[in-house]
């Protein structure tokens, strides 16, 4: 499918004009010679603004859902192995998300997570939807991105791609590692650029869910089985994350695509 005009890189969105939410401490990092090439700024992209957010965790199981556990991701059928396992507490044989503070940086307090733990997802699929494996180089603004080539023969362009989040204040970066919420094709509101509202229905109309470190660092009142928190989201170049409790572990492993997926 060929980009609409509401699917274009924000090549005019800098910092927090506009529509976007105020953003603190969130200060960019020089562009290394590993980052955009020389020369050149690194891309900036629209905001997608008061976003209904649930929260899902590595090693996670809702019964009775399709899409609904989380010892698995579409990017990785080994994901809560790799991870280092249930990113909670396992009480009563089944793994339960467990308060985070920024005493220890929002991090798991019963086990040592080998991935980082701040992470979400979006509804776009580009390894294992049809749909949306088919239109990512029209859709994905970083496709024909010469540093993200590796990644695509890897097999995704979404995954460990970092997206900014912002609420109440507070600013917290995560990485993609799943898609959903329900959809997994949504490029109209994923890479739209006039803040295109989530195709779902379901749970609120939510756009994404987040793990529990981001839970915490972005102050979500809801707790963890609620769909009544919302957030503001952006892509960001990889350059331009700043350090804080997101980058003590990066996640590399690329996705990973099933056999039986044609």
């Amino acid at each position: 499918m060929a980009a609409a005009a509401g699917l274009l890189l924000c090549t005019a969105c800098g910092g927090s004009g506009g529509s976007a939410p105020a953003v603190a401490g969130a200060s960019s990092p020089s562009v290394t010679s590993a980052g955009a090439p020389a020369g050149t700024q690194p891309p900036q992209y629209p905001w997608h603004t008061g976003i209904a957010a649930t929260s899902f965790w590595v090693g996670q199981v809702i019964s009775g859902a399709s899409d609904g556990s989380q010892a698995i991701s579409t990017y990785d059928p080994q994901w809560e192995s790799h991870y280092g396992g249930c990113d909670g507490v396992v009480t009563g044989g089944g793994c339960q998300a467990e308060p985070r503070t920024a005493t220890n940086g929002f991090f798991p307090t019963a086990m040592t997570p080998r991935q980082n733990p701040f992470y979400l997802d979006l509804p776009f699929d580009d390894v294992h939807n049809a749909t949306a494996r088919a239109e990512r180089a029209a859709v994905i603004p970083w496709a024909h991105d010469p540093r993200y080539a590796a990644q695509l023969a890897q097999g995704s362009l979404m995954k460990n791609h970092w997206v900014e989040l912002s609420n109440a204040g507070h600013s917290c970066y995560g990485q993609i590692e799943d898609a959903g919420p329900r959809l997994y094709d949504d490029a109209r509101y994923v890479f739209g650029s006039h803040d295109e509202r989530p195709a779902n229905t379901q749970i609120n109309n939510a756009g994404l869910d987040v793990s529990p470190a981001l839970n915490g660092c972005l102050a979500f009142t809801h707790g963890y089985d609620s769909d009544q928190d919302h957030v503001s989201w952006r892509f960001v170049d990889q350059t331009t994350v700043p350090s804080g409790p997101w980058t003590r572990i990066v996640t590399t492993n690329p996705a990973t695509r099933s056999t039986t997926t044609g």
